[in-house]
């Protein structure tokens, strides 16, 4: 995604640590930096989540209308709260698998989160520049929005292995739904309704971050299927919420910001940082913005990391999908003809861009818009 044509262009590939520190002004944040990555049926009645029925949010809250009178309440809470910048309150955000013995021979946890969380700037994985951003929504307007709402069943979290906010995929045939074959993070990483989603992440750090946890990136299918599919059978959707571009269901209706008088620059990584905002907002704040798996924020919010095998060469490369909060900037309907002098795209469940791809041994593209999600193979 771009502004305004593209993802950015900003691209990091594994540079030597002169040339790193040269054109980011940050140490290299490299191969040698990042463990090696390893190669539902909606609402039932017991849940983990924020409650067990389904009432209309309440009146200021996220996705319900403002009151009678125009005026909007005082904000419950301050948007700003949840922004980190301290890698010890970014990394409890989630939490790593049980490492064997064996497997601490090969992975040191401690010393990738050290090296690879924490704020200030575009070289470890964070929320943005905080310094820059803006975020309209608590996260108690955030949870009284999902109040309510079921967002895992224990089936569900038994399914997918006990994992927390995760629901299985599957396809349904004829009528018949076949057996789960991967689960999927239903919000972008660290995975916690109401947190802001982290931005950052090449994808050889996103795929090491899913692994310490027992996941992996999804594959490029797998988060159409959980974006388009119905686990009902039904038929599939254009768009996660329905068949019609609404640039209101979705954080993907606020434009860029100039900073201090000047546009957002994201030429390298460094003046992306200092000029581009990241504007987010908690991850379920506008909870219509959800896929019939249940799965949040598959448009907007940010752009999101996963893989695709090359059907040539056999490879695993990584490719950018979805749309971030200024969609509106580039936006057009799946159905609608490419506008003369002007650079759009559709942002449709099926989209496949073919935005920074790399081999995903030496994937090291990052941005200020770019986020990623987790999935698991079900056994």
């Amino acid at each position: 995604m771009s502004r305004p044509s593209r993802p950015s262009r900003v691209a990091l590939a594994a540079l030597t640590a002169a040339a790193a520190a040269c054109s980011r002004g940050e140490p290299d944040r490299g191969p040698g930096d990042a463990a090696a990555p390893a190669a539902s049926p909606a609402a039932p009645a017991a849940a983990s989540g924020p409650g067990d029925a389904a009432p209309p949010p309440a009146a200021g809250s996220a996705g319900a209308p403002p009151p009678a009178g125009g005026e909007a309440p005082p904000p419950a809470g301050d948007p700003m709260a949840i922004h980190y910048e301290a890698r010890e309150d970014l990394v409890r955000l989630f939490s790593l698998k049980e490492l064997t013995p064996r497997e601490r021979k090969f992975r040191n946890p401690e010393l990738f989160l050290e090296k690879n969380f924490g704020g200030g700037g575009p070289s470890r994985i964070n929320q943005g520049n905080r310094a820059l951003a803006r975020h309209t929504r608590s996260k108690e307007q955030c949870l009284e929005g999902l109040r309510g709402v079921v967002l895992q069943t224990e089936e569900q979290r038994a399914r997918c292995g006990g994992h927390e906010n995760m629901v299985p995929v599957f396809k349904t045939v004829r009528g018949k739904a076949r057996p789960a074959e991967f689960c999927i993070d239903i919000f972008e990483f660290p995975n916690k309704p109401c947190e802001l989603p982290m931005v950052w992440a090449g994808p050889t750090q996103a795929a090491s971050v899913c692994s310490l946890q027992g996941k992996r990136l999804c594959t490029e299918d797998e988060w159409s299927l959980a974006c388009r599919g119905d686990p009902e059978g039904g038929a599939p959707r254009t768009y996660a919420y329905g068949d019609e571009l609404d640039l209101a269901v979705c954080h993907t209706q606020t434009r860029h910001r100039d900073i201090d008088g000047k546009p957002c620059d994201a030429d390298t990584a460094r003046s992306a940082y200092e000029t581009c905002a990241t504007d987010t907002e908690p991850a379920g704040a506008y909870p219509a913005c959800r896929s019939r798996f249940g799965v949040f924020d598959q448009h907007g919010n940010v752009a999101e990391i996963m893989t695709r095998r090359d059907r040539d060469d056999g490879k695993l490369y990584s490719q950018l999908k979805g749309s971030a909060w200024f969609y509106v900037e580039v936006a057009r309907a799946h159905d609608a003809p490419r506008p003369k002098g002007q650079e759009t795209y559709p942002d449709h469940c099926s989209f496949s861009p073919r935005w920074h791809v790399e081999p995903m041994e030496n994937a090291w593209h990052v941005n200020y818009h770019l986020g990623f999600r987790c999935c698991k193979t079900v056994h």
